[in-house]
C-alpha cells in the first residue's frame, strides 16, 4: 500500500491522526496532515482504510503496490 495526501484540501479535522497516529500528524501550526510514513507495514493497513473513509474532504489516497 501507498499512502498520498492532498494538503491543499486537508482541513485538518484530525480524524487520520485518531485512526492512525503510526501513520498520520498534524502540524502544530494549523493542524494539517502530515504524512509520517508513505508505505506502511501491512499490519497498518486496516488502520489506514480507516483513517482513510474517515476524512471529511478525501485528502488521503491509497493505492496498491505491484
Amino acid at each position: 500500500m501507498r499512502i498520498e495526501i492532498d494538503e491543499e484540501k486537508c482541513c485538518g479535522d484530525g480524524q487520520c491522526v485518531m485512526a492512525a497516529p503510526a501513520v498520520f500528524d498534524q502540524r502544530e501550526e494549523d493542524g494539517l496532515v502530515v504524512l509520517r510514513v508513505a508505505t506502511p507495514p501491512q499490519s497498518q493497513y486496516a488502520a489506514v482504510r480507516q483513517a482513510a473513509d474517515l476524512c471529511p474532504f478525501g485528502v488521503i489516497r491509497l493505492t496498491q503496490d505491484d
